[in-house]
C-alpha cells in the first residue's frame, strides 16, 4: 500500500454532506420565512404561501424544493394543491446532541 493512500471515513463524509445540505437550505432568508409560516400555521397550502410571502409561484417552488431536498419539510398533495408541514424529526435533529457530538473533543 502506498504512503500517499489515505482511507476516508465514508460515513463521516456522508454525515457532513447531509448537514451541509440542511444548513445551506437554512441559510436563506426567504426559506426561513417559509419555515416560519409553516410553523405558525402547522400546515400551509402552496396557494396561500405565494400570497403570504409575496413570491411568484416559480420562486416559491424553487425554495420549497430546496427545503424538501434537505428533508426539512414534507409535502402532501390533496387534489390539485400541495400542503407543506415541518419535518419535526429533522428540525429537532439539527438542534440535537448528535450534531454537537461531531465536534466535541473528549
Amino acid at each position: 500500500m502506498s504512503k500517499d493512500f489515505q482511507l476516508t471515513d465514508v460515513s463521516l463524509e456522508h454525515t457532513f454532506n447531509k448537514y451541509e445540505k440542511k444548513f445551506k437550505a437554512l441559510a436563506d432568508q426567504r426559506r426561513l420565512h417559509i419555515l416560519n409560516e409553516i410553523t405558525q400555521h402547522r400546515e400551509v397550502c402552496v396557494c396561500d404561501l405565494s400570497d403570504q410571502l409575496d413570491l411568484p409561484q416559480s420562486k416559491l417552488s424553487y425554495h420549497l424544493k430546496i427545503l424538501m431536498d434537505a428533508e426539512l419539510i414534507v409535502k402532501e398533495t390533496r387534489g390539485t394543491w400541495s400542503y407543506y408541514t415541518l419535518n419535526h424529526n429533522e428540525m429537532n435533529h439539527l438542534l440535537s446532541e448528535d450534531l454537537c457530538c461531531l465536534f466535541r473533543h473528549d
